[in-house]
């Protein structure tokens, strides 16, 4: 089960791309193998060397009790000292954003959140993007590849 950031490439290049854990409750990997997520407007930001992930809505599990999430709380993402320092280095150049791809299960059975280090699109970017993918349609649409 894989659910995807359709914005995100709209909206930014990216350069490099890193799978992550992220530490969920019992409530939200349910809800999530339920399929009741939402990246609108979620982004990565660094608190105290750490990488957290904010605005990402995961629904409340609907057969939960008291011991229910909070749909919009924060979330913990796990990677190595190494990428961490790299990701930090890359964010303080000006226009840089931390934005999750993807969240996915790996093999194991773990929930894993695909992020992209990207750089916004100008409004002239973002119509070149929209022609290229209106152009691909017209070639498969007219000769069925």
């Amino acid at each position: 089960m894989e659910f995807l950031n359709r914005r995100a490439h709209f909206e930014y290049y990216f350069e490099a791309t890193y799978a992550a854990g992220i530490v969920l409750s019992g409530t939200e990997v349910k809800s999530l193998r339920a399929g009741k997520v939402s990246f609108n407007d979620s982004y990565c930001i660094f608190h105290q060397n750490e990488l957290y992930l904010r605005s990402l809505h995961i629904s409340e599990y609907a057969f939960g009790t008291l011991s229910n999430h909070q749909p919009l709380q924060e979330r913990k993402l796990l990677l190595t000292k190494r990428e961490l320092s790299k990701l930090e280095n890359k964010i303080k150049e000006k226009g840089y954003s931390i934005i999750p791809l993807r969240i996915f299960f790996n093999d194991k059975g773990l929930a894993k959140v695909e992020i992209g280090l990207g750089k916004g699109k100008k409004n002239y970017d973002k119509r070149n993007t929209i022609k290229e993918r209106e152009a691909d349609r017209e070639v498969k649409r007219k000769y069925g590849v």
